[in-house]
């Protein structure tokens, strides 16, 4: 039979009864649920924090026949029965101030139903401590609370502060009854994207314990190489197979795509599971992830906040910044490295400064290629035709309609955009050679607002430098007296060396010199 991937199942007892495959996470469950109380863990979407929430319900429920042959099955010896209180807040567009409060009240509608708790005309942190209570009253167990994507309502009003406000008012008491029923509590487990910082939900409750960056739980979520070569060993040979690659080029291929997920410093690499799943069932590469979310509010937060799309791979920050998010906030790169779209590439331990990158070729590529619309002239869905245009022009040597296409990247740039024009006109050029340099070999490097660039292809070298508000010639001048050709001064490949100005005036490339 062939095996059944659990792609965008979340029910462990679902999963576990109709004989799909679980990447066995239990030792980790048992752990957690035996060695602690309250804890909070942030991870990107789609990367298993519900089936792990789920996969605790059922621990603590004491449904032991769902565990037979995993690692739980040995370790817990005594299974107990709690009432178990779990609350997702995944399943509701979040765009007005009621919408929050019809959510929780759909839930302590049915546990009071359960728990016999007549308290409903009460405020929802009243009915929620009442609900603990009685459930504690009526089994005589503590009680288990999980929450399932607590930000969600927080995330989708992360522009609009004044609605940002309202939910926080309403989330921040009703989290805060965890702390004043402690002894009504066995166990909570709290999951989202984000952890908002400063004026936070969860500032009433500071007994959480947040292993978002904890090594020992860095696998909790997500797979790692060791559990795909020990449970998709025959998949791998089968991609080999299909796609007529050789095996070591097939694993090599998976970890450029999928690794490169850390979640602190110094820890191996997390491959993401739905895209390793969706891979493996479809016996082809793909975006997988990516394709599943539009991180429009992410590129919302960069142009607001004039962000520089240069620093992005190369991002360096501290810990105090990416574990919080503030709606005021004028730095996006903490929603942008707890979404998943950034990740810690390095550390430096004398100043506790992280550097981040993308995890990976799905997400970088992905990203990078959904900024073209917002930035550049360029319909959305047309991208990929248009970097492919560039690509050809490249490798053919046709310099001229290049930057005739580049040209018309800038046309209609909006007068708005003139106090930040060179900004701009950076940002755009970055991701056009950052999408071209996905086919041909690029390297660039900024230095005080100018962007010097080099193309490689099979039969060509490329060495541009660009002026903003100079002239072509200034630019060739510079690109001899830096003597950037000589490193390939012997190469073969005919050489081009382009001096390229940009005209703030008419807010387009407003001429290029070759030689």
């Amino acid at each position: 039979m062939n095996k059944l991937y659990p792609i965008g199942i979340q029910n462990f007892e679902s999963l576990r009864k109709d004989g799909y495959f679980y990447v066995d996470k239990t030792a980790l469950v048992y752990e957690l649920a035996n060695t602690g109380r309250y804890y909070f863990l942030s991870r990107p979407r789609r990367f298993g924090k519900s089936l792990l929430l789920s996969t605790l319900q059922a621990y603590f429920e004491g449904k032991r026949e769902l565990f037979t042959g995993l690692a739980m099955e040995r370790l817990e010896q005594n299974w107990t029965k709690y009432p178990v209180l779990h609350l997702d807040l995944n399943a509701r567009k979040y765009d007005t101030e009621s919408s929050l409060l019809h959510e929780l009240n759909k839930h302590l509608e049915e546990w009071e139903s359960k728990y016999n708790s007549p308290y409903s005309d009460r405020a929802p942190e009243e009915r929620f401590y009442k609900v603990i209570q009685r459930a504690y009253e009526m089994t005589g167990q503590r009680v288990v609370v999980l929450v399932d994507e607590y930000d969600k309502p927080m995330l989708q009003a992360i522009g609009d502060p004044v609605l940002q406000e309202s939910y926080r008012n309403t989330l921040k008491p009703f989290y805060g009854v965890l702390k004043s029923l402690d002894g009504y509590i066995r166990f909570a487990f709290l999951t989202g994207v984000t952890k908002f910082g400063k004026v936070s939900v969860f500032s009433d409750l500071n007994n959480l314990n947040d292993i978002s960056m904890d090594r020992q739980y860095v696998a909790l979520c997500g797979m790692t190489e060791s559990e795909i070569h020990t449970d998709f060993e025959d998949e791998l040979h089968g991609l080999s197979t299909t796609l007529g690659l050789s095996y070591e080029d097939v694993c090599h291929e998976l970890k450029a795509r999928y690794d490169g997920y850390h979640f602190t410093y110094q820890v191996e690499g997390i491959y993401n599971p739905f895209s390793l799943l969706n891979t493996f069932y479809k016996m082809e590469f793909g975006s997988y992830w990516f394709e599943t979310g539009t991180p429009s509010y992410l590129v919302e937060l960069l142009k607001r906040d004039h962000y520089d799309l240069y620093r992005m791979s190369e991002e360096e920050t501290d810990a105090d910044v990416l574990n919080s998010i503030d709606s005021t906030s004028k730095n996006p790169i903490p929603v942008i490295y707890q979404s998943g779209y950034l990740t810690i590439k390095g550390y430096n331990k004398d100043f506790g400064i992280y550097r981040l990158g993308f995890p990976n070729k799905e997400v970088e590529e992905g990203f990078i290629k959904y900024l073209l619309p917002y930035y550049a002239n360029v319909e959305v869905g047309n991208s990929s035709f248009q970097i492919m245009k560039f690509v050809n022009e490249v490798k053919s040597g046709d310099y001229d309609s290049f930057f005739h296409r580049l040209q018309s990247f800038f046309a209609d740039t909006p007068y708005e955009l003139v106090r930040d024009l060179e900004l701009h006109y950076q940002n755009v050029l970055f991701i056009v050679f950052k999408l071209v340099g996905f086919y041909v070999k690029a390297e660039y490097h900024t230095s005080e607002g100018r962007i010097d660039l080099v193309l490689q292809t099979d039969r060509f070298v490329y060495i541009m430098e660009f002026k903003f508000d100079g002239t072509a010639d200034e630019a060739l001048r510079q690109i001899e007296e830096k003597h950037y050709a000589l490193p390939f001064v012997h190469d073969p490949r005919k050489l081009f060396k382009i001096g390229v100005n940009f005209s703030s005036k008419t807010r387009n490339i407003e001429e290029w010199k070759v030689v």
